[in-house]
């Protein structure tokens, strides 16, 4: 019996492309043909916090303090083991389900693998490469947001980057709701890795939290030196290590060259079932058999496609096999993807000017390989497209986003984090007179929201939805434009948007004036009172998400009568409304148990 184990457990050592060299397998047989235990090198565990926060998705606060940014996430903790809504804590932008039922909500992809959850990310870089035997997360707040963990075989600090850069997940799990917003220290169990690293990356679904969750540290603890697994701790074995020896032997007898019933189904029934499959699925069925190579390389089968599930893996090459596929493709998600080096400009620009003649969406958030000729490959080749997303695109120069202006049909354009100055946004606005959904939330490289408040009244009537959030400049004056030109707007967001005074009556002129609101948020203006309130129960039957967080002027009698003007209510925020207390809150969520109440809390 031992003999066939140790005869087992070589093949797959030696199967195993990442398990380390040759000799190391043999050495590992030797040890268990002479009935020994390999055993752990004497190794010191080194334990570190991160040194730089390199990359994120989205954050809660503002791009020149540090509250609530993910930049916090750098050091040592700040507030674990305290429980609560603390500013030196890392936030992402989002929360729940409610941003998806929002009209500027983009349509989701087909194809999306169940297996992926991820909606936001932050990559952290550590001092010293160690290979990981923990990762600790400190939550202090609605914990239970983490789905995966992640490692790079890149070291940051190198002058010297390899060439090949392999992301391996160290921990996966799908989207947990924790019972209590108390803080916690995460610690999940990781899988082994077989190169060291220094480069952590986190990876969170909010979709099941009730609000935000707050990170404050992440601890990485590891060895220096590569542990040699013991015989009690096999690796894992992939069915697709075993399946690719040129040693063994296929009998041509037993292959069946006919395709079965699949001959006499429908074109049409089996374009319906392969639709089903994800993208790797798909491809790996093409090796099959002509016939389903025909069916899965049917341009049909690619009109969307969603490469953000395989951010780690995307290249040039994965683009140029896609690329004779995708000729007839509408729908187009990269977000996530490129970065390092995996995609170039040329493999970019191949790629969408063979594909991009029908686009009419395309996701680009947090694509740091985007550069000017690659907006300007966009705006030559799409020339229909109604949707784009440029989304923690900061790293572009401001001169790139001009071309955006060729985009005439553009209906939906997210700039979220990005640099954009005034010029190329006041050229879009001129241009692209059909937008729908535009979001400037963080751009700080705007000098004066008033001027582009203006611009948006006289050529955007059509204007559905508008984040401002944490725009500085926007005063009462633009504000008033704005309301008095966008009448059809659902959806405002002027979340920390402090220039704006409620003494000067623009939140009450505001309500008047858009009868069709359904989200509004106020966050963090102090100024918000009762007289606001009660004019948009009186003028916004179709409220629907209402956030006034920090304001010292609501009292609990102007709520309810929003609540009862409003039924359609789902989410009101009045956390650290120093009116409205927690008895206030329970008691209004008993005769409101509809509405979704928040009061978020510090202790």
């Amino acid at each position: 019996m031992l003999t066939l184990l140790s005869m087992f457990y070589y093949i797959c050592l030696r199967r195993r492309s990442r398990s380390g060299t040759r000799g190391e397998a043999l050495t590992s047989r030797r040890a268990v043909e002479s009935g020994q235990r390999a055993t752990l090198p004497i190794s010191v565990e080194v334990e570190q916090y991160a040194k730089e926060v390199l990359d994120f998705s989205s954050h809660y606060g503002s791009e020149n303090s540090m509250s609530y940014t993910m930049w916090n996430l750098a050091g040592m903790p700040n507030v674990y083991p305290s429980s609560g809504d603390f500013t030196q804590t890392a936030v992402f932008r989002a929360y729940g389900t409610w941003w998806e039922q929002c009209a500027s909500a983009p349509l989701p992809f087909r194809r999306t693998p169940k297996a992926f959850h991820s909606q936001d990310y932050i990559e952290l870089a550590f001092e010293e490469p160690v290979y990981p035997t923990a990762v600790e997360v400190l939550e202090t707040y609605h914990p239970g947001a983490i789905v995966q963990i992640m490692a790079c075989s890149l070291n940051p600090f190198s002058q010297n980057p390899p060439t090949d850069v392999r992301w391996e997940v160290l921990w996966a799990e799908e989207p947990t709701k924790v019972l209590t917003p108390q803080a916690r220290q995460f610690s999940p169990s990781i899988k082994q890795l077989s190169f060291p690293t220094n480069l952590i990356r986190v990876e969170v679904n909010s979709s099941l939290l009730k609000y935000y969750t707050e990170l404050d540290a992440v601890v990485l603890r590891g060895q220096k030196e590569r542990p040699i697994l013991s015989l009690y701790k096999m690796p894992r074995i992939d069915i697709c290590d075993l399946s690719d020896s040129d040693e063994e032997l296929s009998d041509p007898g037993h292959i069946n060259l006919g395709n079965g019933y699949f001959d006499k189904l429908p074109y049409e029934l089996i374009q319906l079932i392969v639709s089903h499959l994800t993208l790797p699925d798909l491809c790996r069925l093409t090796q099959t058999c002509k016939l389903l190579h025909q069916h899965c390389c049917d341009p049909l089968q690619y009109i969307q496609l969603s490469l953000q599930p395989y951010w780690a893996r995307l290249s040039d090459t994965s683009l140029g096999h896609l690329q004779g596929r995708c000729t007839l493709l509408q729908r187009l998600n990269l977000s996530w993807t490129g970065n390092r080096g995996a995609l170039t400009l040329t493999g970019f620009s191949s790629f969408m000017k063979a594909c991009g003649g029908s686009l009419v969406c395309l996701e680009l958030s947090c694509c740091h390989f985007l550069s000017e000729p690659c907006l300007e490959v966009i705006s030559q080749t799409c020339p229909g497209l109604q949707e784009l997303n440029l989304s923690s695109c900061d790293r572009l120069h401001p001169q790139a986003f001009t071309h955006i202006s060729k985009l005439t049909q553009l209906r939906r354009l997210v700039l979220y984090r990005t640099k954009i100055e005034q010029t190329a946004m006041l050229s879009i606005l001129t241009f692209c007179i059909e937008l729908r959904h535009l979001n400037l939330g963080s751009c700080v490289m705007i000098d004066d929201y008033d001027v582009v408040a203006s611009m948006l009244a006289v050529r955007c009537r059509s204007l559905r939805s508008l984040d401002l959030w944490r725009c500085r400049n926007l005063t009462e004056r633009g504000l008033a434009e704005l309301a008095a030109g966008c009448r059809l707007l659902e959806e405002l967001d002027l979340g920390w948007c402090s220039t704006l005074q409620s003494s000067s009556g623009c939140f009450q002129h505001l309500a008047r004036n858009l009868p069709c609101l359904r989200k509004l948020f106020l966050t963090a203006n102090r100024t918000v009172c009762d007289s606001d309130i009660e004019e948009l129960a009186a003028n916004c039957p179709a409220l629907q998400h209402l956030d006034i967080l920090g304001t010292r002027m609501v009292s609990s009698s102007s709520l309810r009568k929003l609540l009862q003007a409003c039924p359609k209510l789902l989410l009101l925020d009045v956390s650290f409304c120093s009116q409205v207390d927690a008895r206030i809150v329970q008691e209004l969520c008993g005769l409101f148990p509809n509405v979704a109440i928040k009061k978020s809390f510090t202790q």
